[in-house]
């Protein structure tokens, strides 16, 4: 870390290099991000929603335990049962519905609907936390909602993806959740030992679903190499990564990173799978998508 006692003088340097640095890890954040879309599209049908999202939580919390053993004496047993309630609300459940939704509608919908964690965030704060929500923030909860709908009226390519895409948006209103409970019940931890305890927590929870629902037959190779990328790149390194931005940029610009998400989640599905996006795909993140920027934009 930086020390926050340098003189101007030795500071511009480390400031032209976050220049360069810092969006370029927000992009790759992004992108990794997004791709998690493509990986589930890939494996859903092969492994089931349980099953796939049990390994990719395998291989996720794999990656942070160090993390999570750095910070155990921190941990006592309140932190625990919050913990798996976190992991429920943050993983457990969101990932299955994501991995539900795969199955059925293109990588894109998932990754459109996931914008609207931010407005669920704001919602919920506001409605059980008390927390002011202000003219900006309530113009851009009416203008994502009217995005979600277009969303869950759309079709692609002749089929309806309103369950998938209900699926995802129930995801998102999960993800919302999490976010105020960590806040309020969590902050006294350091962000990478809850991010490696609520995925332990998540993997303890689903685990006895996946081995109910295991494939009976053999899962094709490509499909254990999309899954180990979910949990590996998309969800351990992601998570990681993330909250090193958090600690070197702060939370707000961080963020940022999920503006991205919805535009390298429809790019790998168009360049990898050959899905189309259609119409009201296009307007719905858009709209989504505008309204969560504007909602995060600082007044005057």
């Amino acid at each position: 870390m930086s020390s926050a006692t340098g003189s101007p003088a030795d500071s511009l340097p480390q400031a032209e290099e976050r220049d360069w640095r810092t969006p370029a890890e927000l992009i790759a954040l992004g992108a990794t991000w997004g791709g998690s879309f493509l990986f589930m599209r890939v494996a859903a049908n092969d492994f089931g929603p349980f099953p796939m999202v049990a390994t990719r939580l395998l291989f996720g919390s794999a990656i942070l335990l160090p993390l999570l053993w750095r910070a155990r004496r921190s941990i006592h047993l309140s932190h625990v049962w919050k913990m798996l309630l976190v992991g429920a609300l943050s993983a457990a459940i969101p990932f299955s519905l994501f991995a539900w939704g795969a199955e059925r509608a293109p990588a894109g919908i998932g990754a459109i609907a996931n914008s609207t964690t931010v407005l669920f965030a704001a919602l919920i704060a506001f409605m059980f936390f008390g927390e002011k929500i202000g003219t900006r923030k309530a113009i851009a909860l009416v203008a994502g909602f009217v995005g979600v709908v277009i969303l869950v009226s759309g079709h692609v390519a002749g089929d309806n993806i309103a369950p998938a895409a209900l699926a995802a948006v129930a995801a998102s209103l999960c993800y919302g959740i999490a976010a105020n409970l960590i806040k309020r019940y969590l902050s006294d931890l350091p962000p990478t030992a809850v991010a490696a305890g609520s995925l332990l927590a998540a993997l303890i929870l689903v685990a006895p679903l996946a081995l109910l629902t295991w494939p009976h037959t053999p899962i094709p190779a490509k499909s254990w190499i999309c899954v180990v990328a979910l949990g590996v790149l998309s969800t351990g390194l992601g998570y990681a990564f993330y909250f090193r931005l958090i600690q070197r940029i702060g939370a707000p610009r961080a963020a940022t990173a999920t503006y991205l998400v919805p535009l390298f989640g429809v790019g790998w599905g168009w360049l990898f799978l050959g899905e189309a996006l259609s119409p009201s795909m296009a307007i719905a993140g858009a709209i989504i998508l505008g309204s969560v920027i504007f909602s995060q934009k600082s007044k005057g």
